[in-house]
């Protein structure tokens, strides 16, 4: 399949938009760019060694905390408020430029991870990373406002796989320093310890910021606040609480939030996505769609794998992080490939072999559930999933960009991230009330032969990675309308 290729289609470029000096026409670590890429690859790097630290660290918390049950919870929190911190960033950064979202969603994401390294229960656990949700969605969509506003179009696919690759390291020494701090001197410290690692990028990415990318874009006029959004973006993220609150507790009573979410979700989600999402319209709308099939049907499964090995094949924090460390180069190795100018016309068959390698992942994880399969193949099954995942994400980056406007850089991205973390909430909703029915929330104290004699346990399991398999197989038809008819252009 042929990519989308540069034309004339009606859609300003930033670089149309404000002219680009001789000096900021090299590489993102050229003297124009240098210090700026330093900077918001920095804070990409704490986010990145955040994630994959938490992500060990959590079976250990949710135990301590008596909070397995409501696993899930913990994650999906995080991507519930973070829907409402896109939308607000978005139309912020549209208005006065990126720099008070990210500044503000920094600081939102140190407070968060200090409200759950403190917990003493897991509801307050939750609670901090539905504030540290909010920081990571400003931070996000701002971040991609920078990325449009301040880089030429032919060096954003260079950006995107920086950013790709600053989960290499962490997704390696993550696993290790968080699973050694979580064992020798406990899981809190894996949440306390990195806020105050923010500061350097911040001082030096913030007055770069300001001087390329502050204000509304140059030679257009600000459009105005658009308050219907901010009560959409409000409306999506209680709804997305609801439906998870209900999917956890699976009583009769749960109906009613679940139907009032369902009633506050969807008006929401039509009136944020591109018309068309749904239905995935060319262009824009799969571009969109694609991003949420993706991310959400990955992480939702990568989101159990650590608590799978612990407590069905008895690994410690430590190992069981460490079964994800190779994800991050190969996730990182799938985004350098698709920034290479000769992977440009294939971009879409790329696109369509990354969703596969996905699917495949996911289906083979849950095989270690059987005895006789070695805990390693969750390992090698995730390299090739992430390297698939490096190719789509990335892509969907830059193709949402080149579909752009410089003035709607911001509430497209913004789009681009709901559906992602609306796709993270609603699949792990899913997920998390497959597995809690199935007896899910007994594994708090499984050991290798409790699981072997429990079989709920591994069914548990099966019921969140079988059907997110099955989701990202959706995905790889969902690359096959990417692709613009000619006659749809302008």
């Amino acid at each position: 399949m042929a990519a989308l290729e540069p034309r004339d289609n009606g859609v300003a470029d930033e670089t149309r938009s404000r002219p680009v000096p001789p000096d900021e026409d090299g590489t993102v670590l050229g003297r124009a760019h240098r210090a700026l890429t330093v900077g918001i690859v920095s804070v990409v790097l704490l986010i990145a060694f955040e994630a994959t630290a938490v992500g060990t660290a959590m079976p250990v918390a949710a135990r301590d905390l008596d909070g397995v049950s409501v696993y899930a919870f913990a994650f999906s929190g995080y991507f519930t408020t973070s829907l409402f911190g896109m939308v607000f960033a978005g139309q912020l950064s549209d208005r006065r430029g990126p720099l008070g979202a990210l500044g503000g969603g920094i600081g939102a994401f140190a407070a968060g991870l200090l409200l759950s390294g403190s917990a003493q229960v897991m509801w307050v656990f939750i609670l901090g990373r539905a504030v540290q949700g909010l920081g990571g969605g400003l931070v996000i969509v701002a971040l991609y406002v920078v990325v449009g506003r301040a880089y030429p179009e032919r060096l954003r696919p260079a950006i995107m796989a920086a950013f790709a690759a600053c989960w290499v390291v962490p997704s390696v020494v993550g696993p290790l320093a968080a699973g050694a701090v979580t064992e020798h001197l406990g899981w809190r410290w894996v949440f306390l310890g990195i806020p105050v690692l923010v500061v350097a990028p911040l001082a030096l990415a913030l007055p770069q910021i300001r001087r390329r990318a502050s204000g509304p874009v140059e030679g257009t006029d600000a459009p105005p606040f658009d308050r219907r959004r901010i009560r959409l973006a409000l409306a999506i993220s209680l709804g997305a609480g609801l439906l998870q609150y209900a999917a956890q507790d699976l009583r009769p009573l749960s109906a009613a939030p679940a139907a009032a979410g369902l009633a506050l979700l969807v008006p929401a989600v039509r009136g944020l996505l591109p018309r068309g999402t749904w239905r995935a319209a060319r262009g824009l709308p799969s571009v969109v769609l694609l991003r949420g099939v993706a991310a959400g049907s990955f992480i939702a499964a990568e989101s159990f794998v650590p608590l799978m090995l612990v407590t069905q094949r008895g690994l410690s924090p430590t190992l069981a992080g460490f079964s994800l460390a190779a994800g991050g180069g190969t996730w990182a190795l799938g985004s350098w490939l698709q920034s290479r100018p000769w992977a440009e016309p294939y971009r879409e068959r790329l696109m369509a072999l990354g969703m596969v390698l996905a699917a495949a992942a996911i289906a083979a994880a849950p095989s270690v559930l059987l005895p006789a399969v070695p805990a390693w193949t969750v390992a090698v099954a995730w390299g090739f999933g992430c390297f698939g995942m490096g190719l789509v994400i990335s892509s969907t980056s830059v193709l949402l960009l080149k579909l752009s406007a410089p003035q709607e850089a911001g509430s497209n991205s913004a789009a681009l991230q709901i559906s992602d973390g609306l796709s993270n909430v609603l699949l792990l909703a899913v997920g998390g009330a497959a597995f809690a029915a199935l007896g899910g929330g007994n594994v708090a104290h499984a050991t290798t032969s409790a699981a072997a004699d429990g079989a709920s346990h591994p069914a548990a399991f099966a019921a969140v990675f079988l059907p997110m398999a099955a989701v990202a197989l959706l995905g790889a038809w969902v690359t096959t309308r990417l692709h613009q008819h000619p006659e749809t252009r302008r």
